[in-house]
């Protein structure tokens, strides 16, 4: 079996370095502790160069560099980085194992068909990590501690030959074999300062004098690792978040760090062919506490601009009432919707960009003010439902001789559709004598603001039938009791008008096109 481990040295820094871009370049040291206990776990080259050291309290590092930039561990930036590691590795093969703080293990069985060489395939597997923005080294083996040594290697790739592990490992020192306190001190009383020194023992020797302990010692030595692959499954869910190192108050900050972690979500969906149906929004908010939002979306989308604007148009909404110290951002991912592309038909609605615009549009609009409209079982015409919206299907592609589909030698008669006008228009009516039929009357739009922008319906009646009358919900504390007219008016327009019976307003309930 050849392995290969896919590493990220530095990772806690690394992982910070991937949430905030900016600071590459600028001394920087992640810290674990509080205070001046604080203990320096990773620094960057600039702070390096400088002599801070792993290890170094916080003190000692800002003698050394005094606009040294300090930042705590991020355990959910860590997370994320983790989780998109991972999903880099999982992009070139099907069996990956999660190993810790920054480390993978990879099942190269079959991938050598898909590269030229293994050193290729080391390349490939860098530079996944690297647009997961995380600087990773790659080994290539046929151990797992094998591949771990050579992913340590500054030039990596590293390929170890199959059958040259032991070899490889000989010039190394014990310690990199991890054995335990007590097996370690043993050794070091024989004599033995490199896995080669151990290696070129006898298995039986050091098996009955060290027992199951030094026999597994013995054979990772002579570069024969028992530990099986234990396949890593993808979480359905994808998490970016950070904690922040000031409370932050105002909006305008905090979307500001949400873009860049959607950013990285979105990216991390599209190598998996997903995009999001939902998102999650998990605030921590000083001194303890916390808040939490779920924003559903019409349709899966991976566009950042229209995540970011539901998450500021929610939390406008909805503010969360206190500083927020930290936020998480989940993605609960669902396959995108396709559409089937035509050569010669007119084209499809893109389900990417419909997504976007009717996310926007719910936002904007607030709940149960969107959606599809569908009739309901009553008797006023006004009377609607709305349901989630989803794209009609493409309509039939004409045939060559430009007729429509089913058309035959004969012609069917010309329908007129009513186009309902929502809310109805006041208009102001003129009526007759009696004052109970518009013909012959002049009908002249009642101008407010709200009307101002809709279509103005003018003009003297030339036709008029009706009326026919609607009496429905009579039962209750509303009821409806309208005469209904249909008329034609000498600008051409052919309406349908309707007043509550006994006197009222008049309002255009529909235009026949």
């Amino acid at each position: 079996m050849r392995l290969a481990c896919l590493l990220v040295p530095l990772f806690p820094l690394a992982a910070r370095l991937r949430a905030q871009p900016e600071l590459t370049g600028d001394p920087l040291v992640v810290c674990e502790g509080n205070g001046h206990a604080a203990r320096v776990v990773a620094a960057t080259r600039p702070a390096r160069r400088a002599g801070v050291r792993r290890g170094m309290t916080l003190p000692q590092a800002r003698a050394l560099v005094p606009r040294v930039t300090a930042c705590g561990r991020d355990a959910e930036c860590e997370r994320a980085a983790s989780d998109a590691l991972r999903e880099s590795a999982a992009r070139l093969s099907p069996r990956v194992e999660d190993a810790g703080e920054g480390a993978v293990y990879l099942d190269l069985e079959g991938l050598e068909r898909l590269h030229d060489d293994e050193e290729a395939l080391g390349h490939a597997l860098m530079k996944a990590a690297e647009q997961a923005g995380l600087p990773a080294r790659a080994g290539i083996a046929d151990s797992k501690l094998a591949a771990r040594v050579a992913a340590e290697q500054p030039d990596a790739p590293t390929v170890v030959p199959p059958g040259e592990t032991a070899r490889f490992l000989a010039p190394l020192p014990l310690a990199r074999l991890s054995p335990e306190a007590d097996a370690a001190a043993t050794l070091r009383r024989w004599g033995l300062a490199s896995v080669g020194d151990l290696a070129r023992l006898s298995p039986h020797e050091i098996s009955s004098r060290l027992g199951p302990v030094g026999r597994r010692l013995h054979r990772q030595a002579r570069g024969i690792d028992d530990r099986p692959l234990t396949p890593w499954t993808p979480p359905p869910l994808f998490r970016e978040g950070m904690e922040l190192e000031w409370p932050l108050v105002q909006l305008e900050p905090f979307l500001f760090l949400a873009r860049a972690a959607l950013d990285r979500l979105c990216r991390r969906m599209a190598a998996r062919g997903l995009a999001c149906e939902r998102l999650q929004v998990s605030l921590t908010l000083e001194p303890e506490g916390h808040h939490e939002r779920s924003i559903r979306l019409p349709a899966p989308t991976r566009e950042v601009k229209t995540l970011l604007t539901l998450v500021r148009l929610d939390l406008e909404a909805h503010p969360p009432g206190a500083p927020v110290s930290g936020f998480v951002l989940v993605a609960h991912p669902d396959a995108p919707r396709e559409v089937q592309l035509s050569l010669l038909g007119p084209p499809t609605l893109s389900p990417d960009r419909l997504a976007t615009t009717l996310a926007r549009l719910f936002a904007l609009l607030g709940p149960g003010r969107a959606g599809s409209p569908r009739p309901v079982d009553e008797h006023r015409p006004e009377a609607f439902r709305l349901v989630d919206f989803t794209p009609p299907p493409p309509g039939e592609t004409p045939p060559a001789d430009g007729n429509p589909p089913g058309a035959g030698a004969t012609r069917s008669r010309g329908l007129l559709t009513l186009r309902a006008v929502r809310p109805p228009l006041p208009v102001e009516v003129v009526a007759d004598g009696a004052g109970k039929r518009p013909s012959p009357t002049e009908i002249q739009p009642v101008v407010t603001e709200e009307t101002a922008k809709r279509p103005h319906v003018h003009g003297r009646v030339r036709v008029a039938s009706g009326p026919w009358n609607l009496e429905a919900s009579w039962w209750q504390d509303d009821p409806v009791d309208r005469d209904y007219w249909d008329v034609e008016l000498t600008d051409g327009g052919i309406y349908r008008l309707y007043r509550e019976r006994g006197g009222g307003e008049w309002f255009v309930d529909g235009v026949y096109d």
